[in-house]
């Protein structure tokens, strides 16, 4: 009877360890909290009711974007406080972002290239809503500050998807830096002018300084990768004739 237990027990596990390496199998990351954030992650996905589908947890990402769009509209005519309601936009943004593809691979009714497509899509909408709400929040020529940062991490998207279609491996991630760090420094930023008022407008240029060395140093990997790329085929082409 013990050792049936034993058994049973032990094949649940494998099961369970199965499902959990599915969740992440068609991407690479190498940000500073990844094995933290894939813990989370594990957690969650295995607890989110079955009604919820990939789709309602993309829809639930935007919303938060759209409530850190709104944390800074209200600060701006309202009161300051309300760039609180951008760390809780981050955090639904996280949520939702981060598991809706993670729990179709993990249910294992994985939709490739339609959630690749429509990830991809509503990324940069969140994007756009958060530097549109910085525009707003901003004052005279910081505004720019807000038209710079979506163009920069736009540029980063774009170096994503063209390191994807020449090595086949997806990352979102620049070396350590991921965007759950990019979020949480976001939040940190919004604490941080609540509290002591009229910073964040260094800290966005800081951020937009820092992501644009990131690019530039990314954008010369992804073209050695592609110089590489450029070899191989060259060599596969000779070797066939």
């Amino acid at each position: 009877m013990e050792e049936n237990k034993l058994r049973e027990t032990t094949l649940k596990g494998s099961a369970a360890t199965d499902d959990l390496k599915r969740v992440f199998q068609d991407r690479k990351r190498t940000n500073i909290l990844n094995s933290v954030e894939q813990k989370t992650i594990s957690f969650l996905v295995s607890r989110v009711p079955n009604f919820i589908s990939s789709d309602m947890l993309t829809f639930t990402g935007t919303m938060g974007s759209v409530i850190v769009l709104l944390g800074f509209i209200l600060a701006t005519y309202v009161d300051r406080n309300y760039l609180l309601l951008g760390v809780l936009g981050l955090g639904i943004n996280w949520f939702g972002d981060s598991l809706d593809g993670r729990i179709a691979y993990y249910r294992n009714i994985p939709r490739k290239w339609y959630g690749f497509s429509l990830d991809i899509i509503m990324d940069w909408v969140s994007t756009v809503l958060i530097g549109l709400g910085y525009l707003v929040y901003a004052k005279g020529p910081y505004e720019l500050i807000a038209f710079v940062f979506v163009v920069l991490y736009g540029w980063a998207m774009i170096i994503s998807q063209l390191r994807y279609k020449i090595t086949d491996i997806y990352s979102i991630d620049s070396g350590i830096v991921g965007p759950t760090e990019i979020r949480i420094i976001l939040a940190m930023i919004f604490i941080i002018e609540v509290i002591f008022g009229h910073l964040f407008e260094y800290f966005a240029g800081a951020i937009c300084i820092t992501l644009f060395i990131i690019n530039i140093l990314d954008t010369r990997k992804l073209l050695k990768l592609g110089d590489i790329r450029d070899n191989m085929e060259r060599e596969a082409k000779q070797k066939a004739a």
